[in-house]
């Protein structure tokens, strides 16, 4: 049976700063992310199955993205933890916001790589992460693919 690759979109809002930067984004800003996630894999092809004729269910991919992706980035401003922003987090936290610490430089390179391998360990064992496209504005974006890694 042939591969098809499957698409779901996701949109959320996260805030960020780039520590030592030289430009603007140096400023705590934020962005209205939008997510594409394509996963490939062959139609279920058991007659008796209820997802028969699916790579993944929608609703399965949607389920897995909001918990690992969205719910967790939405609304929330993203901070590198190895830089003094772990000061501003610390009151912003103290002040009741969501903020997120992470391992990188928030980037929307390092952050789509950083889903890759959180979406890549919820899917099913025959479904493959196929790319992910992580646009930060109307004509900005990062793309991941596993035929490059």
């Amino acid at each position: 049976m042939s591969n098809i690759r499957i698409t779901k979109k996701f949109s959320f809002e996260t805030g960020h700063a780039l520590y030592g930067y030289d430009g603007k984004c140096k400023n705590v800003h934020g962005h209205s992310y939008k997510l594409n996630v394509t996963v490939i894999g062959t139609p279920i092809n058991d007659t008796n199955n209820v997802k028969y004729g699916m790579v993944i269910d929608f609703t399965d991919l949607k389920k897995i993205v909001k918990e690992e992706i969205v719910d967790v980035f939405d609304h929330a401003t993203v901070f590198n933890k190895n830089t003094p922003h772990v000061e501003l987090a610390k009151e912003l936290k103290d002040r009741g916001h969501c903020v997120l610490l992470v391992d990188y430089q928030p980037t929307s390179e390092m952050m789509v790589i950083d889903f890759a391998e959180k979406i890549k360990q919820r899917l099913p064992k025959t479904i493959k992460l196929h790319s992910l496209k992580l646009q930060e504005t109307d004509s900005s974006f990062a793309q991941w693919f596993a035929s490059d890694n």
